[in-house]
This record gives structure tokens, C-alpha cells and sequence, in this order.
């Protein structure tokens, strides 16, 4: 029975994760598997992966060929190295503490590359994130400074208005007193002559 380690996919559209498992490669892509063997998301930065290397290695040593996309994802978390070192031990060119501690060095190496690639997808994201707060500020603090610009003319203009109209005199039809006194003495001096021509005449009667 040839036997496949694949992907099964599960999850929403736009969405997936996968399955790892050991299957029949005559199975439909949804259909039976023999045993599941991990989980891998590659939605997430870095890709979550959880595999039972245990069990691969054990599928790997009865024959099992992996897809493509599975032997990368076996070869990142150790089970290729495993299975190769396992080969050594048969061979009699390493002791199972040999090969056990050869595995244990390279997951501390992985495990190091792997925190470096967090730390500086970490250190990237607040970067980025940093960015962006500095462009949304200069945004609004540009947008403020051009709404306190339109705002300006519009003030000193009403401010000009109302110091023009404060200035303009106040136009009223007064006549000056000196007009007055000057148009009520002529009256008055020919209201004397009149009354004393009258006396004159009055006289003359007599």
C-alpha cells in the first residue's frame, strides 16, 4: 500500500490550515487517513507547524513518500535530519547518544534562527507601525495649519470692517449754533425798523 504524508485542508475560505497526515495515495484528497501527524497554519508570520517527528520518522522508515510541500515542512521541523541520523545509527556509523545529541544541537540552532526571524519581524512591524503614526500626524497637523490659514483672512477682514465703520462720522443735519444766532439777528433788527416805522407814521397822523 503506497502511503503519502500530504496536506488535508480544513478552515474558511480565505482562511485554511492544514492537516499533516499519513494517508493512502489512492484516498481522495478529504478522504480517510491512516493517522494525523501534525498541523501547519500558514497564515500566521512565522507559520505555525506542530508535528510528531516520532511518528513521522516512524512513516518515513516504512516507506512513506511526502509531497512536496510536506518533505519542507518535514526538513523545518527535523523529522528528514531525524530519520537520516536513524539511518546512521542502523549503519552502525553513530550510537543512538551520538545521533540524539546531533539532533538536539540542530533544533538549538533552529530554535535560535527562529527567534531571530520573530525578533525582527517584531522590530519590522513596529517599525511599520511607527511610520504610520508619523504620517497620520503630519496629516492632521498639516490639515490643522490650513484650516487656521483659511481662517485668518477671514478674521482680519471682518476686523477691517469693524474699524471702518467705527471711523466713518455719523452725518447729521445739525446747523451749527453760530448759523442760528447769525439767521435770528437779521430777523430781529428788521422787526425794529418795522415797529419804528410805524411809530413814525404814527406820529405824522397825530
Amino acid at each position: 500500500m503506497p502511503v503519502k504524508i500530504r496536506l488535508q485542508r480544513h478552515g474558511k475560505k480565505g482562511k485554511p490550515y492544514f492537516w499533516i497526515i499519513a494517508a493512502d495515495g489512492r484516498s481522495k484528497r478529504d478522504g480517510k487517513f491512516l493517522e494525523k501527524l501534525g498541523f501547519y497554519n500558514p497564515t500566521t508570520n512565522p507559520a505555525q507547524i506542530d508535528l510528531n517527528v516520532d511518528s513521522t520518522v516512524k512513516w518515513l522508515q516504512n516507506g512513506a513518500q511526502p509531497t512536496d510541500t510536506a518533505r519542507a515542512i518535514l526538513s523545518y521541523k527535523g523529522a528528514l535530519m531525524k530519520n537520516h541520523l536513524a539511518g546512521g545509527v542502523r549503519k552502525g556509523a553513530l550510537t543512538e547518544e551520538q545521533a540524539e545529541a546531533k539532533f538536539n544541537e540542530w533544533l538549538e540552532q533552529k530554535s535560535g534562527s527562529i527567534d531571530h526571524k520573530k525578533a525582527t519581524l517584531s522590530d519590522a512591524k513596529d517599525k511599520v507601525k511607527a511610520e504610520k503614526l508619523a504620517a497620520e500626524k503630519a496629516v492632521n497637523e498639516k490639515r490643522a495649519a490650513d484650516a487656521a490659514a483659511a481662517s485668518a483672512p477671514a478674521e482680519e477682514e471682518v476686523t477691517e470692517e469693524a474699524e471702518a465703520t467705527s471711523e466713518t462720522p455719523t452725518t447729521e443735519e445739525t446747523t451749527p449754533a453760530a448759523e442760528v444766532e447769525a439767521t435770528e439777528a437779521p430777523a430781529a433788527k428788521s422787526a425794529i425798523e418795522e415797529a419804528a416805522e410805524e411809530a413814525k407814521e404814527d406820529n405824522k397822523e397825530a
